[in-house]
């Protein structure tokens, strides 16, 4: 099954991103971050999945919260920790209202990042302690887990390693679960279902200097959600495909039939469609 990102719509209220991609005609819709807190957004959402039959996702940065800030589980600082445990509590009511049964997000980072330094580049902090990061992160997994019970599957999407943050960090790696290695970091200590997101893999390697057939086959195999876009190698850009997508190239050869897969993908509207049809024709899907 094939979803589309609430990204690919600019407007700042959900109900109209919703709204817009539904009247395009696309019914499986994961809603993500990038849209601004109102009141009746709730209601809208529900108003809009009975209007048009929408199935829905709920994703990391979403529900928008009254007030911007970076979601990390692995923060070491109580504050940044308890917001973001609260918001993934409310993403986890707002997945069972709209019975959504798989709900992401990101595995948290070593330094809290500011908001204006979302996909961009980041100021160069002290790094938290591994371990300690890592324990505090399954914490929070595990008192969700508890809330979800049997009715949402939790999952945890690897990070974006970027060059440019590469460089700031002098190789430094201030981003958890970024490859294999790192994914069986946290399965020696949590269970859990992984998002694989192929555009964070594939500029991850490149900045750690792994091979990105060998990471993706590995990890293909441990993941039934993935999420995809295209992008130089370098920073996540989020980008369409063409017919001679190097990256769906490389995928071709893989059963993507049995996986949930979501197009995050930000331009506009008017070519989703088209990528859609291309990501549909060459992994063999029918949705």
């Amino acid at each position: 099954m094939i979803y589309i990102s609430s990204a690919c719509s600019s407007r700042k209220k959900i109900g109209e991103s919703v709204k817009e991609i539904a009247e395009r005609g696309f019914t499986n819709i994961e809603l993500t971050g990038g849209t601004h807190y109102y009141n009746d957004y709730e209601m809208e959402l529900l108003q809009l999945q009975d209007q048009y039959s929408l199935n829905y996702l709920v994703h990391n940065y979403f529900p928008p919260p009254k007030n911007h800030f970076v979601l990390n589980l692995a923060s070491l600082n109580d504050e940044i920790y308890e917001r973001s445990l609260e918001h993934c509590k409310n993403a986890i009511t707002l997945s069972k209202k709209l019975g959504s049964k798989k709900l992401g997000f990101h595995a948290g980072f070593l330094v809290d990042i500011r908001v204006k330094e979302i996909g961009q580049k980041i100021g160069k902090d002290k790094l938290f302690n591994k371990n300690q990061a890592i324990n505090r992160f399954c914490r929070a997994f595990n008192i969700l887990k508890e809330l979800v019970g049997d009715d949402i599957e939790l999952y945890i999407e690897n990070n974006v390693f970027s060059q440019t943050n590469a460089r700031t960090y002098n190789g430094q790696n201030p981003f958890l679960l970024t490859d294999y290695d790192s994914y069986l970091e946290f399965r020696d200590r949590l269970e859990f279902e992984l998002l694989l997101d192929i555009a964070h893999l594939k500029v991850s390697v490149n900045s750690l200097k792994l091979d990105f057939a060998e990471q993706f086959g590995t990890l293909f195999n441990h993941t039934n959600y993935i999420h995809i876009s295209e992008n130089d190698g370098f920073h996540d850009q989020n980008r369409g495909f063409n017919q001679d997508s190097k990256t769906l190239d490389e995928l071709r050869a893989y059963d993507f039939r049995s996986k949930t897969i979501t197009l995050e993908i930000y331009r506009k509207l008017e070519s989703i469609q088209q990528d859609y049809e291309i990501v549909k024709k060459v992994l063999k899907l029918e949705n």
